[in-house]
């Protein structure tokens, strides 16, 4: 009889039953040999969480080939997902789970004018640039949403954005013609937006689905902490619009309603300006000297953001009572999300890391929460 096998030569009777035994032996050896690989992989994996460390090792390959040779018997498709945080550009990524070991903190970041590109020697660029490195060196978040002064959705609906391919929306006015070259490279995420628009049905908050681009108040300021060739953010990124009102308490509930994707280590950042008059801008330029209302208004704004998390909200509520509310925020859009930060921290003190007065303009950047080192994307 021959053997099932195409292009292997006839077996010797005499000798069947000794080569079907040396056949299941090397199968088996083979088998133990991948199965052992894998675990030594997995480990491996688990404990750096890096894709670099799998392929420096190259056990993506060493898996492939390993368990698809030598028996005939065992084949194992590993994805490369695995190994590979989520691109920033190219095909989007899908099919990720979520899974963190520490709750992922919430930060907000004041990003003004979209100048703050090219000023490399302002102080914000700076400090922005060192919160990008916490956050993809320390937080390693799987996915970011993130809240702009720049999109309002309805009076009671917020809008998700679920492209997966997303172009910058330009929505500034009177800058030089390179402004509108910019580019930032980047992806959304149909699971992440959709966990968002669960999150917002169980808290009773309409919400739909959109296609839209990344405004200035996100891609700018994440051109600035995520530069693409030296701190590269390599995960989606799923904007979410405010509110169209100015009620505090209204998106302080928002940021609640979501607060709960920091346990899947989903990061949320909101993006706005602690002090923000563009009207006595022009009566500035060239000095920096902080106007009154400006230092008032940031050290109020510390005091509520940091206070204590079960006093938090009604602080924040009354900042906006204050006298100087109007003059530092002549429309309370860029402080809006704060709020939904603030919510979104749950029992997480605040922090103000750092703050720069400057004219009718404060850049202080805020933290919520402590940062750890988290998972990433795992199959």
């Amino acid at each position: 009889m021959s053997s099932s096998y195409p292009n292997q030569p006839p077996t010797n009777p005499a000798t069947a039953s000794g080569t079907r035994t040396r056949t299941w032996n090397i199968s088996t050896n083979t088998l133990l040999g991948s199965v052992l690989t894998l675990a030594i992989a997995i480990l491996i994996a688990s404990t750096f969480g890096e894709g670099n460390i799998a392929n420096l090792f190259g056990f993506k390959r060493l898996l492939s080939r390993s368990l698809a040779s030598g028996s005939g018997i065992t084949t194992v498709a590993i994805s490369s997902s695995l190994f590979s945080s989520a691109p920033t550009s190219g095909k989007p990524a899908s099919g990720l789970r979520f899974e963190s070991t520490m709750r992922t903190p919430v930060y907000f970041l004041s990003h003004a004018k979209p100048n703050v590109m090219y000023e490399h020697e302002h102080p914000a660029y700076s400090k922005l640039g060192q919160i990008g490195r916490e956050i993809t060196s320390k937080v390693k978040p799987s996915a970011v949403v993130v809240f702009s002064a720049h999109w309002q959705g309805g009076k009671d609906t917020v809008l998700v954005n679920t492209a997966e391919i997303t172009d910058l929306i330009y929505d500034f006015y009177g800058f030089p013609d390179y402004y509108y070259k910019e580019k930032y490279p980047n992806v959304g995420n149909k699971e992440v937006a959709n966990k968002v628009l669960h999150a917002l049905k169980e808290a009773n908050i309409k919400a739909e689905g959109v296609k839209r681009g990344l405004d200035h108040g996100v891609w700018a300021s994440f051109k600035c902490a995520f530069e693409p060739d030296t701190n590269p953010l390599n995960v989606p990124i799923v904007q979410v619009s405010l509110f169209n009102t100015e009620d505090p308490i209204q998106h302080y509930r928002l940021g609640q309603a979501i607060s709960k994707l920091r346990d899947e280590n989903i990061l949320i950042i909101v993006s706005g300006m602690a002090v923000h008059n563009l009207r006595d801008m022009w009566f500035t330029m060239g000095d920096s000297k902080p106007l009154p209302y400006t230092a008032s208004f940031d050290e109020a704004l510390k005091d509520a953001v940091t206070a204590a998390p079960e006093e938090r909200e009604k602080k924040m509520v009354d900042l906006m009572k204050r006298q100087d509310a109007r003059q530092a925020h002549p429309y309370f859009d860029h402080l809006l999300p704060i709020y939904i930060g603030a919510g979104a921290a749950g029992s997480d003190l605040g922090k103000r890391l750092w703050t720069f007065k400057e004219g009718s303009m404060s850049w202080a950047q805020f933290r919520f929460g402590e940062v750890g080192n988290s998972s990433g994307p795992v199959l």
